[in-house]
């Protein structure tokens, strides 16, 4: 392991300093002047040089960063790991790599973002077309490291920009102001900074749906599946993100549970988890921000696809499914969507008749005692 170097430790404890000094001088300021005017007043203008200052900050952290290549190192090692042994011993495997990294970090406002995806997106349509069981195999690994990749990014940063209780309007953008000038002192110790406009739920979500259709395609979206099936704690956290961040992620869901119901019966764990994790999603995010997720002939299509999924279920497994379903239904009062009442019913006459058959046993085998 590497030591930190004393460029990287300084800024560190710096950024600590500041972060702890401000924020607890804030508080106790918001505290204490909530009956003084005066006071008020005071810290208002305390925060006013604090944002003063922050504006200083990018000229002395782009001086002191100044360098073009730093933070860059060619290191086919790190990429072998990331992608796997077969895919990362060819140029061809590394440049795609490459290619999809840099688009997770390029702002999709950019223009170099549209070169990047599209040159990523030709070569890997070009190693599809060499009917090469060696490229088929290349392009696999490496679209299912780029998807582990973007979604453990979504998850983390959705976790971030989960909204809690806010005190006040202006303690939140002094904790905002904080965020920014340790980022700043972060990255003029040499740290690895992320470009923050490009790290943003909606950009990530939508490179996921475009390589979780790329690898439908192509005939290798298994991985995908289960990855997704697998992301209960993105799914929860998805109940209460922006309607346009749910929308992407409801096309996903619609996507990856139609493959899911044409898989093997080896997938039906895969499938259970998935019907647990996202069927809430469906049930409180079926209309986007200003229309409808998915076209009435979607909807249809994903509602028989998701009765087939249930059906294939043990009864125990249908009964917590359609219970979880249920309480999502009802307690959305926008959407009726999707209507399962057909599931529902089924899984009742089978129980009562479970139930039944269960008696006639149990009394036949008292009579004959």
């Amino acid at each position: 392991m590497e030591k930190l170097s004393s460029t990287a430790v300084v800024p560190q404890l710096l950024r600590n300093i500041i972060i702890a000094v401000v924020v607890f001088a804030d508080e106790s300021l918001l505290q204490i002047s909530a009956n003084s005017k005066l006071l008020e007043k005071l810290r208002l203008f305390l925060v006013a040089c604090f944002l003063f200052f922050l504006r200083s900050i990018p000229s002395v952290v782009s001086f002191a960063n100044s360098n073009p290549t730093r933070g860059y190192t060619f290191t086919a090692e790190k990429k072998k790991l990331e992608i796997g042994d077969c895919a990362s011993e060819s140029g061809i495997g590394r440049a795609i790599w490459q290619l999809l990294s840099a688009m997770n970090e390029i702002p999709v406002n950019s223009r170099k973002y549209e070169v990047v995806r599209s040159l990523a997106e030709r070569l890997i349509d070009e190693n599809h077309g060499q009917n090469s069981l060696a490229l088929f195999d290349l392009n696999r690994r490496v679209l299912n490291a780029s998807f582990r990749r973007t979604l453990g990014r979504l998850e983390a940063v959705v976790e971030k920009n989960r909204s809690g209780p806010v005190r006040s309007g202006l303690n939140r953008v002094v904790r905002a102001a904080v965020r920014a000038v340790g980022d700043g002192l972060a990255s003029w110790g040499g740290e690895e900074a992320v470009d923050q406009s490009a790290e943003t739920a909606e950009k990530l979500a939508a490179e996921l749906l475009w390589l979780a259709e790329k690898m439908s395609v192509y005939g290798f979206v298994d991985e995908a599946v289960e990855k997704w099936a697998s992301a209960s704690n993105l799914a929860w956290l998805a109940l209460w993100s922006e309607p346009r961040l749910q929308c992407s992620m409801v096309q996903i869901s619609a996507l990856l549970f139609k493959e899911a119901a044409a898989g093997e019966e080896k997938w039906k764990e895969v499938k259970t988890k998935m019907l647990i994790s996202w069927l809430p999603l469906l049930c409180r995010a079926s209309n986007g921000a200003d229309k409808p997720v998915l076209r009435s002939a979607e909807r249809a299509e994903l509602e028989k696809v998701l009765e087939k999924m249930v059906s294939e279920l043990e009864e125990e497994e249908q009964e917590q499914v359609l219970s979880l379903w249920l309480h999502h239904y009802t307690a959305c009062s926008s959407s009726d969507w999707p209507d399962l009442n057909g599931s529902y019913v089924r899984w009742c006459h089978s129980s009562r008749k479970l139930m039944l058959l269960n008696c006639d046993d149990s009394q036949t085998k008292s009579l004959t005692n």
